[in-house]
């Protein structure tokens, strides 16, 4: 005879207990009763993102003589961010969680943008005024290319690809300004206690008080900011209406869980 009380075992080879089971139902384990919701491609690209925007930070680190002065750039700062966010939501794809908040991911799509569309428009631009061309090193080209570009466009096609639509809400849209206009004062703030005439100083032309004052500063930060106001506005309203991709079994809804289209 058997132990009334002692585990029994079912076919999959898993122990069970009489509580575990209703009268003439099989038993099944409890892992089995709540399969994980995997999605491993969604992990492998987010996780080669945040490589790549590493990569392109440890490159200019050691190509730099001033670390200060390189974590000062808004591209450094926001491809470090993007990094962070893009190895969370890696993890939490590949162990079945929820994914992150549409609030951060949008907040890390915005600083990248912004990263990628002022350097290929503003600081690359001889006719913007605002221009910053000078020689660069092999490592400096390398690391300009995974900083400004790469990153940039990964971002955006994770983001239309392997992220379901409607998750960006139009408040998202002014909390994400909180982190550029915070950038603002700091890089306004460095500038003043460094002394004049100290090499980046300002990080960017269109900072620099010496060059416009800080009247003109106050001119640049206003076109700017509306300029990224509206950068934000147009990522909410795409969101809303762009379709969901069919055939991505790793797309995942804002609340988190898996969409098969």
């Amino acid at each position: 005879m058997t132990d009334p009380t002692s585990p029994t075992t079912t076919r999959t080879g898993l122990p069970v207990t009489e509580a575990d089971t209703e009268p003439g139902t099989e038993a099944v384990p409890a892992s089995a009763a709540a399969p994980t919701d995997r999605r491993p491609v969604a992990a492998a690209f987010r996780a080669l993102i945040a490589l790549a925007a590493l990569t392109g930070v440890a490159l200019d680190m050691i190509d730099s003589g001033d670390l200060g002065r390189l974590f000062s750039y808004f591209t450094i700062q926001s491809n470090i961010l993007l990094a962070i966010a893009c190895a969370w939501s890696a993890h939490r794809a590949w162990t079945g969680r929820p994914a992150l908040s549409p609030r951060i991911t949008g907040g890390a799509l915005l600083y990248i943008s912004i990263t990628g569309l002022v350097f290929h428009f503003v600081l690359s631009n001889d006719a913007s005024g605002f221009a910053m061309t000078s020689q660069r090193t092999p490592l400096e080209s390398i690391a300009n290319q995974l900083l400004h570009t790469a990153t940039p466009l990964a971002a955006a096609l994770d983001w239309l690809l392997l992220t379901a639509p409607g998750g960006f809400l139009l408040r998202h849209a002014g909390q994400w300004l909180a982190y550029p206009f915070l950038y603002l004062p700091f890089a306004l703030i460095r500038g003043a206690l460094l002394d004049p005439g100290t090499e980046g100083r300002y990080p960017y032309p269109f900072l620099d008080v010496d060059l416009h004052g800080y009247t003109g500063i106050a001119g640049n930060a206003v076109v700017f900011g509306l300029a990224f106001y509206g950068l934000a506005l147009a990522l909410v309203l795409l969101d809303r209406v762009r379709p969901h991709q069919r055939g991505l079994g790793n797309r995942i809804s804002p609340t988190g869980s898996s969409r098969l289209k």
